[in-house]
C-alpha cells in the first residue's frame, strides 16, 4: 500500500490577491491626507521652526558624538549660470540648512577654522514660503539693497562645542579637500588642485564656464569670496524668520530694510537655547 504525502500549497488565490491590493489601496488613500498635512505643516512658520529646531538638536548631538565643533549652515543655493555674477537672482534662490563640522587643519590645508559639509547628510531645503536671515549687523546705514548684502545676511552658521554648548566661533566653510580655490576639472583636466565636493566648492565649479547646470560641481559657494559676502565670520546665536515673497518685492524696489525687514514683529526673531539647541521665541 502506497503512502501519499500531502503537499502544502502556498500562494494566494485571485480573490485573496484582490483583497490585498484593495486593502493597500485603502491604506494609501488614508495616508495621503496625513502626508499632505505634514508637508503643509512644514511650510508654516511653526512647522519650519520645528524643523530647524530638530536640525539644530541633531547638530548638537553630532558635536558631542564626534567631539568636534559642529552645527548648521544656512545658505542660498547658487542658481546663477554666469561666472561674472554668481549671485545673480539670489533673492529668488532657495535657502537650505547644511550640516557642517569642523575639520582638522592638516586636512584643510592649514585652515584652523575650516568647516566642511557632513558627508552623507544632504542639505535640507527650507520651504519657499519661509526664509531665515541674520540682521544683527544690519542697520539703517546698511540697507539690504544689493545681491552681496542679501547673500551675506542669508549665509550664516550656528555652531555647538564638543560639549554640546552653543557658542560664537569663527567659521569658514570650504570643500572637503580644504582647497582655497579649486580649479575646474572640466576646464582644466590636468589641474591637480581640483575638488569634486558636491556641497561647497569654488565659483568656477559651482558656476561652470559652459553655462550649463549639468556641469556644476557643488551647490553652494564656499567662504573664500569676500567680494560676494562669503568670508570668514563669527557664528550666530539668533536669526529672524521672514517671508521670501515680501522680501523679494521690497528688495526689487531697494527698500528691503526700510519697508519690510525693519518692521518685522518681535516674535519673528528667534534665539537658540545655549544648552538644548532648541529655538526660543523673542518676547
Amino acid at each position: 500500500m502506497m503512502n501519499h504525502r500531502a503537499h502544502d500549497r502556498s500562494g494566494l488565490t485571485l480573490i485573496e490577491m484582490t483583497l490585498v491590493v484593495a486593502t493597500i489601496a485603502l491604506l494609501v488613500g488614508f495616508g495621503i491626507p496625513a502626508v499632505r498635512a505634514l508637508v503643509h505643516s512644514f511650510e508654516t512658520q511653526d512647522g519650519t521652526r520645528g524643523a530647524i529646531s530638530a536640525a539644530l538638536s541633531s547638530a548638537r548631538a553630532m558635536a558631542v558624538k564626534h567631539q568636534r565643533y559642529a552645527g548648521i549652515r544656512f545658505q542660498k543655493k547658487c542658481t546663477s549660470l554666469d561666472q561674472a555674477d554668481p549671485l545673480k537672482r539670489v533673492a529668488e534662490a532657495p535657502q537650505y540648512m547644511i550640516f557642517i563640522i569642523h575639520e582638522e587643519p592638516r586636512k584643510m590645508k592649514g585652515l584652523t577654522i575650516g568647516f566642511r559639509a557632513v558627508e552623507g547628510l544632504e542639505p535640507i531645503k527650507l520651504p519657499d514660503t519661509i526664509g531665515v536671515i541674520d540682521l544683527t549687523e544690519v542697520t539703517d546705514d546698511a540697507d539690504i539693497d544689493s545681491d552681496v548684502e542679501l547673500n551675506d545676511a542669508t549665509a550664516f552658521s550656528i555652531i555647538f562645542s564638543p560639549a554640546g554648548k552653543l557658542l560664537v566661533h569663527d567659521v569658514r566653510t570650504r570643500n572637503r579637500d580644504g582647497i582655497h580655490d579649486p580649479a575646474s576639472a572640466a576646464a582644466d583636466p590636468d589641474a591637480t588642485d581640483t575638488s569634486l565636493d558636491d556641497i561647497f566648492n569654488s565659483v568656477r565649479n559651482v558656476v561652470p564656464s559652459s553655462g550649463s547646470a549639468r556641469d556644476r560641481v557643488g551647490a553652494f559657494i564656499q567662504d573664500d569670496y569676500d567680494s560676494w559676502g562669503l568670508e570668514r565670520e563669527a557664528s550666530r546665536t539668533s536669526f529672524t524668520i521672514y517671508e521670501p515673497q515680501k522680501l523679494r518685492s521690497a528688495f526689487e524696489d531697494q527698500t528691503a530694510w526700510s519697508e519690510y525687514l525693519s518692521l518685522l514683529p518681535a516674535e519673528t526673531r528667534v534665539y537658540v537655547s545655549p544648552y538644548a539647541g532648541t529655538l526660543i521665541t523673542s518676547e
